[in-house]
């Protein structure tokens, strides 16, 4: 290893503790990450001596599939071990290396930035298109990709790495980690094998896959998963050409992206429709696909959503934002399921009240009146009307 290589930092024992701090919050109830710290010192020079000597490896992910928010995800976890030195890896190397490459308005995944910056960002740009242009008319393209982390290729992915990074051991360090999402495809024939690069893959329909059929004998470099440091910090990465086009060729002000969800305004709807042929181009060598189903064309006059919120920019200029109606019927159900829950004694109402207002104070951010009124009313009905009937008939029969 090169004296002069990034990798060194890499092997920094200061720099371990503080990432597995950074890594055992949330986490130190696991029994996992309380074993990885009774030996902690000796964890932390045998992965130093590891990646020293260019013998680490990856233990296997653990696979199981997770349903948030009403969608369902393959999550790929990775174990306590690797998980330490992912994280000195994304905090003390990439993330400094590409952050100034990233463009102001692409807001997943970096420190400072978040899903509010974004929509604040959006709303933003909404406020400056009325100022610059004195209406509402206008169109929005908002526009989304398939399977996103399922699809994204590793040698393109570690090209990107490495028109950032001038350093061959960390890169090739960093093609070890990578290449570690490889799938085993054994299941293909030889032609489906052949164009398996420039087809869509979907990790949910893959694990229904038998087991048996996969042998070892093929593997696809595609696809970096969900439950990974190194997923998101590459997911950040991988489109910023579109990013750059959109931003420095094409001159846009108003665009902005987090992970696959992009948007772009324009007064000009045939401008829009040329701009989205010109990225499909892009996407097609890089191997991105766009979900031409979710991607639209919307006028700013009407009701659009970004990032699970509704919008509507008025004729006066002003945002109005409204909460995701699928948001509002899985609050509606997990209250009802609460309920029963309660009722069998598998939670407290203490937990319940804590996890209603958790999602009750999100609703601060929203024109949201009625939709509180209404879930308060169900919560009443469900929690608070039954506890106090219960009371009432039993202050009754202690009288009597």
């Amino acid at each position: 290893m090169d004296e002069n290589s990034s990798l060194n930092m890499l092997c920094d024992a200061n720099l371990y503790l503080d990432a597995f701090n950074k890594c055992k919050k949330g986490s130190i109830w696991k029994e996992s990450v309380q074993r990885y710290e009774m030996n902690l010192l000796k964890n932390i020079d045998h992965q130093i001596t590891a990646i020293q000597n260019g013998t680490y490896e990856q233990l296997p992910f653990n696979e199981f599939p997770l349903n948030e928010r009403g969608k369902t995800r393959e999550i790929k976890a990775i174990h306590i071990e690797d998980r330490v030195v992912l994280r000195n890896l994304c905090d003390n190397i990439l993330t400094p290396s590409i952050k100034k490459y990233l463009i102001y308005d692409n807001g997943a995944s970096v420190k400072g930035k978040g899903i509010h910056f974004t929509r604040k960002r959006f709303e933003t740009h909404l406020h400056k298109y009325y100022r610059e242009h004195g209406s509402n008319e206008g169109y929005i393209l908002l526009m989304d990709f398939t399977k996103f982390f399922d699809n994204i290729q590793h040698n393109k992915l570690v090209s990107e790495y490495e028109q950032r990074i001038n350093d061959e051991d960390l890169i090739g360090f960093l093609r070890k980690v990578i290449d570690a999402f490889k799938i085993d495809v054994s299941y293909m024939s030889e032609d489906e094998y052949k164009y398996c690069l420039n087809s869509v893959y979907n990790a949910l329909e893959y694990a229904k896959i038998d087991k048996s059929l996969l042998t070892g004998e093929k593997y696809m470099k595609k696809s970096i998963g969900i439950g990974s440091q190194i997923s998101q910090i590459s997911g950040l990465l991988f489109p910023t050409r579109i990013d750059s086009y959109c931003k420095i060729v094409k001159s846009l002000h108003y665009y902005g992206r987090y992970m696959d969800d992009t948007y772009i305004i324009h007064e000009s709807k045939e401008y829009l429709k040329e701009l989205l042929h010109e990225i499909n181009k892009i996407c097609d060598g890089y191997g991105i696909f766009i979900n031409h189903k979710k991607t639209q064309i919307v006028k700013l006059t009407k009701t659009f959503t970004f990032l699970k919120t509704r919008y509507n920019l008025t004729d006066t200029g002003k945002v109005i934002k409204r909460i995701n109606k699928d948001s509002i019927t899985r609050e509606r159900r997990k209250l009802k399921k609460f309920r029963k829950m309660l009722n069998e004694g598998k939670i407290t109402y203490p937990e319940i009240e804590e996890a209603y207002h958790s999602w009750r104070g999100n609703l601060r951010y929203y024109s949201a009146y009625n939709v509180m009124k209404n879930m308060d009313k169900l919560f009443n009905e469900l929690f608070i009307k039954p506890f106090i009937k219960e009371a009432y008939y039993e202050t009754k029969i202690s009288r009597n």
